[in-house]
């Protein structure tokens, strides 16, 4: 019988499965003074707090290919979810380590994801390949109907502060002031080519969600799974799950605290919403 396993970075917020093997390839946070590795032994809050105070350059750094063949293990098939290409070189590393990998280990199987996203909608797709796997359909079958399901899945965030998007030279630290000052919140989404996409300023987080939950219908849910990651705000995230189901009863949220890629762009009070399109 064939070991199957799922392999992810470690912008997908999960550090286990429960009914599939399952492994990540860590990212790194790094500044001018300190690294943080995106691990299990990693504490989000206290990185979260030092980059509040920290003013100086940061930046994240990927996997490099020996970290995605640490842990492909020995695996036979393999499924591979990486954050974005449009945002990190994780995926062009993990499509590197799948050659090296099959090259190395004949008959053995990677297939690698690019999901175009980060965060809780990369939740949803790992959550769906679980699926999958428990009901035990071929590989072959796994690899067309994942790559269709991520067709219809979205991410949507709130964003209180632009300072690591200034840090690192993203943004403009005049329009990162502005957001943080002027009490403005960014509503936008994960475009189709995989950038992150500011749609709108709102002013306070009250308006940011309602923001939000007009963007979730507009972007396509009406039913189905939705994951919200949340950077230290819990609240915004309990009130925004009750918002949703008050307008879509049917709806399916989980809510998690974020890991530390995503804190690290999100940052303190940042909301990330993934969810499945009709």
């Amino acid at each position: 019988m064939r070991r199957i396993k799922i392999v992810a970075d470690t912008s997908c917020d999960l550090l286990e499965l429960k009914h599939t093997e399952f492994a990540t390839a860590p990212m790194k946070i790094i500044t001018n003074v300190k690294e943080f590795v995106d691990n299990k032994s990693l504490d989000v809050n206290e990185m979260v707090d030092f980059m509040d105070r920290y003013k100086g350059e940061s930046k994240s750094s990927c996997p490099n290919t020996n970290d995605w063949i640490n842990a492909f293990g020995d695996a036979d098939d393999i499924f591979c979810v990486t954050i974005t290409s449009g945002l990190s070189g994780s995926y062009n590393s993990a499509c590197v380590a799948k050659e090296v990998y099959e090259t190395e280990n004949k008959g053995k199987r990677v297939f690698v994801i690019d999901t175009l996203s980060a965060g809780p909608e990369i939740t949803l797709v790992i959550k769906k390949l679980e699926e999958y796997i428990e009901n035990k359909m071929s590989y072959e079958e796994i690899c067309d109907k994942i790559t269709a399901y991520i067709k219809k899945t979205g991410l949507l965030f709130m964003l209180k502060s632009l300072k690591t998007f200034a840090n690192n030279g993203r943004v403009s630290p005049v329009v990162a002031r502005l957001v943080g000052i002027a009490g403005i919140c960014i509503v936008g989404k994960a475009s189709n080519e995989g950038t992150l996409e500011p749609m709108h300023k709102c002013r306070g987080e009250k308006r940011s969600l309602e923001t939000l939950l007009n963007d979730l219908e507009t972007e396509g849910f009406k039913s189905g799974k939705i994951s919200i990651g949340h950077c230290q705000n819990e609240a915004a995230a309990l009130r925004l799950k009750e918002m949703i189901l008050a307008k879509f009863k049917n709806a399916s949220i989980e809510i998690h605290k974020l890991r530390g890629l995503c804190s690290f762009y999100a940052e303190k009070g940042g909301v990330l919403v993934g969810f499945e399109k009709a």
